[in-house]
């Protein structure tokens, strides 16, 4: 029980730098366990209701977790290719838990894997629908459950592990903080392997690519991102297209929307079409951007594209512009040409990519400051809604020296990616 697991080749990980882990607690304190939040408490009894409800079937099959959001989906897609060889099952075996933000792409992104969405929000947040999926989970009676996210919930993707009870609960080694702890050492201490993939910072495609390498037993080297999509519907054909991605579900991550307009001006001034594409809550007021609207070298699809239509749209362009957000990892992993805003909250982490998993296609574009690795917690902004100055501080000139290097590139180099 609770055996960590540790890389022993260190030409590819140095296991010296990174300590094995042990959680062992007591029963009294696994019963009354000190520091829990409030919301832990609430859920235990649904959760332990869960957790020994009877089954009587054969357990069979692996239950991955995958409570995150479309980036993360995005960097882990290459490494579960692995999980089949690695336990010993057939892909049908393998059942994907994931969240409802990326649920209309799974079919053509997960093909040949089983794949269930649920709404992670409503399972942080409600116990009688947490209840039914766990019941859910609990009747799926895998014989393995993995989890590998560095960077979790353990209240959301530890629970659904441990309600599995597949004998055999694989985790990697989280980030903890203080607040997290009482947490992680609950739900850890009842993993049976527990996978430690380095410190922090380490780029997400290396985690993973540690965490298959020591289930596997062997070397496996990260690779860089790529997903098969379909040819679809393009809401954005005609002429070739750049597409401008300027929203984030974190105002502190998004470019001045001035900058993103100087450079549509640029674009349009060189005879290019504009796409412009984000949520509708990401429709952002803006002057400059309103006259240029007015263009009709401009399409403003802002609000007006499902997740498969903005994956046919950044498909289809000539290159993406886009801030540090999960549409910018998609464009990567279909092999657009893609130029990325990256401020400095976890740093190496998501991106930049870190050469070897850095595909030619992709270009990262920051400014690097004292504060990086602050986790987003700025101290140097004002209120909420201001951009991290990490971001507000990137020239455009520089920007638009990468995004045109892109464009300037032979067609043939810029064939889109395809996942095997």
């Amino acid at each position: 029980m609770n055996t960590p697991i540790m890389p022993d080749d260190d030409a590819w990980f140095d296991a010296s730098a990174t300590p094995g882990h042990r959680f062992a607690v007591g029963r009294f304190w696994r019963a009354m366990p000190s520091g829990m939040p409030r919301r832990w408490w609430m859920f235990r009894p649904f959760d332990l209701v869960a957790r020994h409800w009877p089954i009587g079937k054969r357990r069979r099959g692996v239950l991955v977790v995958r409570m995150d959001g479309i980036g993360d989906m995005v960097l882990f897609r290459r490494t579960l290719d692995r999980y089949a060889e690695i336990f010993g099952v057939e892909r049908s075996d393998i059942i994907v838990l994931g969240c409802r933000s990326w649920a209309s792409v799974k079919d053509g992104i997960f093909a040949g894997y089983r794949v269930h969405a649920i709404d992670e929000h409503a399972f942080a947040r409600f116990p009688l629908y947490r209840f039914k999926v766990s019941m859910w989970v609990r009747r799926l009676a895998p014989a393995v459950a993995v989890c590998d996210s560095f960077f979790r919930r353990p209240l959301m993707a530890d629970s659904l592990v441990l309600v599995s009870g597949a004998p055999r609960q694989i985790l990697s080694l989280p980030h903890i903080s203080e607040r997290t702890r009482p947490l992680f050492t609950y739900y850890l201490s009842q993993a049976t392997d527990i996978v430690n993939t380095g410190l922090y910072p380490t780029h997400e495609a290396v985690r993973h690519a540690r965490f298959v390498s020591a289930l596997a037993g062997r070397p496996i080297a990260a690779e860089p991102p790529a997903i098969a999509w379909r040819d679809g519907p393009n809401p954005a054909r005609g002429a070739p297209y750049i597409v401008l991605n300027p929203g984030s579900n974190e105002p502190g991550r998004r470019w001045p929307i001035a900058s993103y307009a100087a450079i549509a001006k640029r674009l349009r001034a060189a005879g290019r079409r504009v796409v412009l594409v984000g949520s509708a809550e990401e429709k952002i007021p803006s002057p400059a951007l309103a006259a240029l609207r007015n263009d009709v070298g401009i399409l403003d699809l802002t609000g007006r594209t499902s997740l498969p239509e903005l994956m046919d749209v950044m498909k289809g362009a000539a290159a993406v512009l886009s801030n540090d957000s999960g549409p910018a990892h998609l464009a990567i992993a279909l092999g657009t040409p893609t130029v990325v805003v990256v401020g400095g909250g976890h740093f190496g982490s998501f991106f930049p990519y870190p050469e070897g998993v850095r595909p030619d296609n992709a270009r990262f574009v920051f400014q690097e400051m004292e504060c990086y690795h602050c986790f987003w917690s700025c101290h140097k902004r004002k209120t909420k809604y201001d951009v991290f100055p990490c971001i507000s501080a990137i020239d455009e000139d520089r920007v638009w020296r990468e995004l045109d290097g892109l464009l300037a590139r032979p067609a043939a180099l810029r064939e889109p990616l395809h996942a095997g």
